[in-house]
């Protein structure tokens, strides 16, 4: 799927910011290619995507083309989301990983700005009720800007997975110049996947808004663990206790986690038994007083250089762009749909799935499947048979 929409957004690099690819990074490895495009997608959205929404005598025949390169973004971090947990992708990245710390730190900062101001992103079938197609992919993008950030809170616990083997730039920019720590504890202490409506609390999981039901509401997500283990990377590394700055400040937000660590979540994620020790300890101690030492920082390069190459273009850039990319003829259109509806096939789907299938009714391996909706699978035409009956509305409906 990502290499579908790669493939339609490379076709922007003569129009505009997009990509990265042959501008910063020749020759290099993939995840600093990645990073690149995740960044100039980015860019694209919040300089260049308005003014096409602005654009006052611009009235798409399909808004799918824009949609593709918004969803880009999204690809991306889901993509590095997978891979960023082993060692040896997270090394790979280089002096990128200082961008990508960039852009994890940006996009926790709208999750936490968000969380302060109570707003919880959810989209609705009559948010949607708008004459205007550009309306729609506005409240599109924003509900997706809400689970692009959540993917990149998973992508920088897996970069603070590496802090030993991380460049010391790098921790520095964690640490001092984004106090990544006490961001955390602001999500820790606001909890922007998590709302009240109507008297019932709602968790944002697995990409839908769902009601908890009073027995599971101090359980754990796999969001909050997530901020939880970054917080146990960053304050427990000996490394990162020597780089960070324990001031007044500091000091005060961090304590703000006693009140979290009940019996009940430790029994959860038991490592927090030494996050509890160690505020604890610093309960008791003085201050640090400040550092006066001179502090030389590497700094990320590709967004500043996207930025500076094409400031005051962006209405340009979007006229350009109107011109050549977002306005397909009906042969385009059609090819491009072809394309996904091929790349989204059942066929192509079952091949990438690690098991075989199954048969419906017996279990063992089948061969064979419903030929009128696709979607169950048989060992033998007798089976079938026997199912039918049960699978018969299903089979209509899906028909």
């Amino acid at each position: 799927r990502w290499l579908r929409q790669h493939e339609y957004v490379e076709k922007l690099n003569m129009h505009g910011i997009l990509s990265a690819r042959a501008t910063f990074l020749p020759g290099r490895t993939p995840i600093p290619v990645l990073i690149g495009e995740l960044i100039s997608v980015e860019i694209w959205k919040h300089k260049v995507f308005p003014v096409l929404c602005r654009l006052e005598d611009f009235k798409p025949r399909s808004t799918f083309p824009i949609y593709v390169v918004l969803h880009h973004e999204a690809s991306i971090i889901n993509l590095l989301e997978t891979v960023f947990f082993y060692k040896e992708i997270c090394e790979s990245a280089e002096d990128s990983i200082l961008d990508l710390i960039d852009y994890c730190h940006r996009k926790l900062t709208l999750l936490a700005a968000r969380s302060t101001k109570g707003q919880a992103v959810e989209l609705r079938a009559q948010d949607l009720a708008s004459p205007s197609s550009m309306q729609e992919l506005q409240k599109q993008a924003e509900a997706m800007e809400f689970e692009i950030s959540l993917k990149a809170l998973s992508v920088l616990r897996f970069i603070t997975n590496q802090v030993e083997s991380l460049p010391l730039s790098a921790l520095t920019r964690m640490l001092n110049t984004h106090n990544l720590p006490c961001l955390l504890v602001e999500l820790v202490e606001h909890c922007p996947w998590s709302c009240w409506e109507a008297g019932k609390l709602k968790k944002f999981e697995n990409g839908t808004w769902h009601v908890v039901p009073p027995e599971d509401q101090v359980k754990m997500t796999k969001l909050d663990g997530q901020v939880w283990l970054a917080l146990l990377n960053l304050l427990l590394s000996p490394e990162c206790q020597r780089k960070y700055h324990f001031d007044g400040f500091n000091k005060s937000q961090l304590l703000k986690l006693r009140v979290f660590l009940t019996d009940v979540l430790i029994d959860q994620l038991p490592n927090l038994m030494e996050m509890q020790r160690f505020l604890s300890h610093l309960a008791v101690t003085e201050p640090a007083p400040p550092k006066k030492d001179l502090i030389l920082e590497q700094v990320p390069v590709i967004w500043d250089h996207i930025l500076k190459k094409n400031s005051g273009k962006w209405e340009a850039i979007a006229k350009h762009q109107v011109k050549h990319a977002f306005s397909p003829t009906e042969e385009e259109l059609k090819l491009q749909a072809r394309r996904w509806a091929q790349t989204y096939s059942l066929d192509m789907m079952e091949a990438l799935a690690p098991d075989k299938p199954r048969c419906r009714v017996c279990g063992v391996e089948a061969a064979k499947r419903c030929s009128r909706c696709r979607n169950e699978w048989y060992c033998t035409r007798a089976c079938q048979v026997q199912h039918w009956q049960k699978h018969k509305p299903a089979c209509n409906l899906m028909a």
